[in-house]
């Protein structure tokens, strides 16, 4: 395999198991693994080298807001917010707490949560990032379970944590808010024992004061990084210092070695949330190179408008936010005329054709890129030089699109919050990758671990099995909990529950997901995750979650419909009726269903994995209602109770 190497170490086997296959990492890692600089021990050292080095770049920048509309980014350099974050660290110790506490952090992205998390590296806090779409339940659990002491927050969210009271105030000590604090919310913070500060005036805490900052080391937790907790409680992931500098080397030698740059002059916009592993990473690296970082103003809809005018260099996405731009893209091809159109598709499969016979990416098509996809390029800021895309699998066509017309690398990334974000991305330059997320970082070893209960062998051609994980990004466990840890980390390798396939490449191809396997009650095993990728290929499903369990012989599912594909089935079927009313005919559900069983047969599903009852849901699953993640994973245990009258009526319907 071009881009994989057998490593030396461990090869012969996971405790001598015939079962797991032979260990690899990445061919740039052949001759060792990639390691953090000499003398860089913490992420507190990785900062201060940024501010040594860059004094006077371009650190933190937000959209300036004018007569109510947005305007240029306003920058701070990284030695302005040096200082900032040494007046905030003094702050904090003003008040007692110190190495090793726990400082919350709730909000969305912006400079003040950077800052809060530099002055919690500088004195060896661990930060507990609480996600922005977490509601007060979650936040009271995390609270309590981390013994957070001190809360940073956006104005926005203290209402939030007051919520949490009284059962939180055990722990919570300390409210910082961004913004303001009403007398309201000062005199419930009191009541309960709490100290409450704007920023401002927290910041006047620690003017004249002076600390010494401890001495910090590599194994030492500098994060405990709640999961979204698609099913039960949110676990407590411990990340190291250690974990977060070698994913940094990795990501900056596999960047090198596909003849990539990062570097001071590039820009990285801030949209993804800091609360997830993926963007924390990805920003610890840039602040690293010295780079500059832009956040969004916090709304969807105008994240192009911010990236017009940041003009970022690198864009990291979860897919649902390309595929938005695809349909945007799309839309107004559609809507373009004939020779416009033509002339696109012209320009189109010329540099397809191009890239599938070898061609580079900015050597496809550079005529065309400048005549024709030169708007799109525009429309991203002119200068994105590689996309990223992790979080969920990126449709195939949609990837392939944007390779072609975007003017930029378009990749995808494979990592949990267990392996310190990013763990494999696919090659720029590499059209076979297409699909793929790449091979691994060249800072770990992953191996396949056969799982025969549902016919993956990690010695079949092409090898198949649970993917599982080694090295220095590798967590140090999960808080509390070390059951769980136990489960999953087993002689130095991280078994991450997802099924994965070696491409002739290489390349990682994930393909299913062994934690979402349950058995119907003629013992068949079902693996749904595998099944919701099928049948999502369907033109009239945009979202399916597909249920099952041990008492029943078939299977359900609650369907999220097209509307445009819905709302054209009626012309030529006597229905009428708004979206809503055409998802409660009956008539529109067996069309659906019939749909569903021919696809079925096309893809030769066994007749267990056939959908024999649908609902039609015309309101998309949504973070806000907690039926997925933060990052669009279907949360499957609160779908359920949610869904749980229209899945008994489902199967009670077939008796």
């Amino acid at each position: 395999m071009k881009y994989l190497v057998q490593s030396k170490e461990g090869s012969e086997g996971l405790n001598g198991a015939p079962s797991v296959g032979p260990a690899y990492r990445s061919v740039f890692a052949k001759d060792g693994y990639a390691t953090p600089i000499p003398g860089i021990d913490s992420c507190w050292d990785a900062f201060k080298h940024a501010v040594e080095k860059y004094p006077n770049n371009r650190m933190l920048g937000r959209r300036e807001i004018v007569a109510g509309k947005p305007g240029e980014y306003v920058w701070q350099t990284y030695k302005e917010v040096y200082d900032i974050v040494t007046k905030l660290a003094s702050a904090i110790r003003s008040l007692g707490i110190g190495k090793g506490d726990r400082c919350g952090i709730y909000g969305a992205n912006c400079p003040e949560w950077i800052m809060s998390l530099e002055a919690c590296n500088a004195h060896g806090l661990c930060c507990v990032p609480l996600y922005d779409t977490l509601g007060a339940s979650a936040v009271e659990f995390i609270i309590c379970h981390a013994e957070v002491r001190i809360a940073f927050a956006d104005e926005r969210k203290i209402a939030e944590l007051l919520k949490t009271f009284p059962a939180s105030a055990k722990f919570l000590k300390v409210i910082v808010s961004f913004g303001n604090v009403t007398p309201e919310q000062r005199e419930e913070a009191e009541k309960n024992g709490l100290e409450i500060y704007q920023w401002n005036d927290f910041l006047l805490l620690g003017q004249d004061k002076h600390y010494d900052l401890p001495v910090k080391e590599k194994k030492d937790i500098c994060t405990i990084m709640y999961t979204s907790g698609s099913t039960g409680e949110p676990k407590g992931v411990m990340i190291s210092n250690q974990n977060i500098l070698c994913m940094i080397a990795g990501m900056i030698r596999m960047l090198q070695s596909s003849n990539l740059s990062l570097d001071d002059t590039d820009v990285y916009i801030s949209y993804l949330p800091l609360a997830h592993m993926l963007d924390r990473g990805l920003e610890e690296l840039f602040i690293f190179n010295g780079a500059s970082i832009g956040f969004w103003r916090g709304d969807v809809k105008g994240l192009i408008d911010d990236m017009g005018m940041l003009k970022p260099t690198y864009f990291c996405a979860v897919p649902r936010v390309l595929e938005r731009i695809y349909e945007g893209l799309q839309a107004k091809i559609s809507a373009a005329g004939f020779l416009t159109k033509a002339l696109f598709n012209v320009a189109y499969n010329f540099k397809k054709g191009n890239m599938f016979w070898g061609s580079k990416q900015e050597e496809a098509g550079f005529v065309f890129d400048k005549f024709v996809f030169s708007m799109v390029k525009k429309m991203l800021g002119g200068r994105v030089k590689m996309i990223w895309s992790g979080g969920a699998p990126l449709a195939k066509n949609i990837e392939e699109f944007l390779r072609v017309v975007s003017c930029a690398h378009v990749c995808q990334g494979y990592g949990l919050t267990e392996t310190s974000g990013p763990t494999l991305v696919a090659l720029a330059n590499e059209i076979s990758m297409l699909s793929t997320v790449g091979p691994p970082l060249p800072v770990i070893d992953v191996r396949f671990e056969s799982v025969p209960e549902m016919g993956y062998n990690a010695f079949d051609n092409p090898p198949r099995g649970e993917v599982c994980i080694r090295g220095d990004t590798v967590f140090a466990g999960y808080y509390k909990r070390e059951d769980l840890t136990n489960e999953v980390l087993i002689d130095g390798w991280f078994h991450t529950g997802d099924i994965g396939e070696w491409q002739p490449d290489g390349a990682l191809k994930v393909i299913d997901r062994k934690k979402n396997i349950f058995k119907l009650s003629q013992g068949e095993y079902v693996a749904v995750e595998h099944l919701e990728n099928v049948y999502t290929q369907l033109s009239c499903i945009d979202s399916i979650w597909v249920y099952g369990n041990s008492f029943q012989s078939f299977l359900v599912a609650v369907v999220n419909p097209n509307r445009k594909v819905i709302e054209n089935w009626p012309s030529s079927n006597g229905i009428s009726g708004d979206f809503k009313a055409l998802c409660e005919d009956p008539k529109v559900k067996e069309h659906m269903l019939s749909e569903i069983s021919r696809f079925a047969r096309e893809k030769k599903l066994k007749g267990f994995e056939v959908v024999r009852a649908v609902h039609l849901e015309p309101v998309p699953f949504d973070v806000e209602r907690d039926l997925l993640t933060p990052t669009y994973k279907k949360k499957r245990v609160p779908l359920l109770k949610y869904y749980q009258g229209v899945i008994d009526e489902l199967y009670q319907s077939k008796k």
